[in-house]
């Protein structure tokens, strides 16, 4: 049940932050509209997602946060839409993400032995 709520959370997720935010982020709202759009869109269903707990992050696994989802359903809903050509020309995007990711990941494992080794330093001392 666990993994149909996070489906159903990560899919409600991405179908409101894919449809609606255009029409806050575009041309009659500007920059002002991007930012309310964060705020209202990304914050409710931060709230229903994590606070409330329709995503399910496991203590033993990988914490796996709303972007993921909602950028899977922005690409599964413009293939549906568009077709296989757009997907094509993001693919420079993506690699840049992956690097980014990967980069991420390294640095926050460095990070995390850092604080480990800072810890055990100051309980030996």
């Amino acid at each position: 049940m666990a993994i149909f709520r996070t489906a159903i959370g990560g899919t409600i997720a991405g179908l409101f932050a894919g449809g609606i935010w255009g029409a806050f982020a575009g041309e009659p709202y500007g920059i002002i509209g991007g930012w309310f759009a964060a705020l209202v869109i990304i914050g409710l269903l931060w709230f229903m997602n994590h606070y409330v707990g329709l995503i399910h992050n496991s203590a033993e696994g990988s914490f796996v946060d709303m972007a993921t989802a909602i950028g899977t359903t922005c690409i599964v809903r413009d293939l549906m839409m568009k077709g296989t050509a757009e997907l094509s020309a993001s693919i420079p995007t993506f690699i840049c993400l992956a690097v980014g990711g990967v980069i991420g990941g390294v640095l926050a494992y460095v990070a995390q032995k850092s604080m480990e080794k800072d810890s055990e330093e100051s309980l030996n001392a």
